[in-house]
């Protein structure tokens, strides 16, 4: 029971970016005991699990019966506004989160087993010292090119996203969803609260609507790392694209107009 409520405690931490230290000022502690706790070596008072449930905004029951580095089930429908889920995520020797990388061989298995700690254990993993340590991090390999300039293969690093609130207008985001599997795209907020709207930078690539519901996990991308330096040649060759696409938009108001 110790070693349960200890994982979960320091999982639900870690998802408000907390310090032991921050954990315990908040419910009036000392830091040693959260590390106790966390460790399995004690466990907390009633009185303390409550104040702990109420701030992780969970029950009591859920806190100390509910494994939630093993999380499964159905993803609730989710409007603007309510959370994203608990995330499976390994730590370094001291204690420090690791970015996991996805890659493209991986990703359809990653839709699968992305909640299982053992399944999360085996991505490569690594440390990046240039990034906020309070956020949580995954790092995934993009394929096709749907979103030049940026190259097939090219790694793109997301923090994690709990809440859809926080999602920023035209930012890039990497998106997984049932239906969509692992994508890498800029999203758009629709005048419907509960989708949202996937657009590649690359113009040939429709943009489409998918519902928030169905959406798993959520990254916003903070960083990339490439082989392939940039090409002056394929920005041009994007900025045509992007000309011939506004054409044949063009184009096609014209035969409406013709039609009417």
């Amino acid at each position: 029971m110790s070693n349960l409520i200890g994982n979960n405690i320091r999982i639900l931490r870690k998802q408000l970016s907390f310090t032991q230290e921050q954990l315990a000022e908040k419910i009036g502690i000392k830091r040693s005991l959260i590390g106790a706790y966390e460790e399995g070596r004690a466990e907390p008072r009633l009185n303390t699990l409550q104040r702990m449930a109420d701030l992780f905004s969970v029950s009591v029951d859920l806190l100390i019966g509910h494994d939630f580095a093993t999380h499964r089930g159905q993803m609730p429908d989710r409007q603007e506004g309510s959370p994203l889920r608990v995330l499976s995520i390994t730590l370094d020797k001291n204690d420090r989160e690791n970015i996991e990388l996805v890659p493209q061989k991986a990703a359809a298995g990653y839709l699968n087993g992305y909640a299982d700690p053992e399944y999360i254990e085996e991505l490569p993993r690594f440390q990046l010292p240039f990034l906020p340590a309070n956020q949580t991090y995954r790092a995934f390999e993009i394929s096709g090119d749907s979103m030049l300039p940026l190259q097939p293969g090219t790694i793109v690093i997301g923090s994690y996203v709990d809440d859809v609130r926080q999602i920023k207008n035209g930012h890039t985001y990497i998106v997984m969803s049932q239906q969509e599997g692992v994508v890498y795209k800029r999203i758009y907020k629709t005048d419907d609260p509960g989708q949202i709207r996937l657009v590649s930078d690359n113009t040939v690539f429709e943009p489409y609507n998918i519902q928030l519901g169905e959406v798993i996990e959520l990254w916003e991308a903070r960083a990339f790392i490439s082989q392939a330096f940039p090409d002056p040649g394929a920005t041009e060759q994007l900025s045509l694209q992007k000309i011939a696409g506004i054409v044949m938009d063009l184009q096609k108001e014209v035969i409406k107009l013709k039609d009417r």
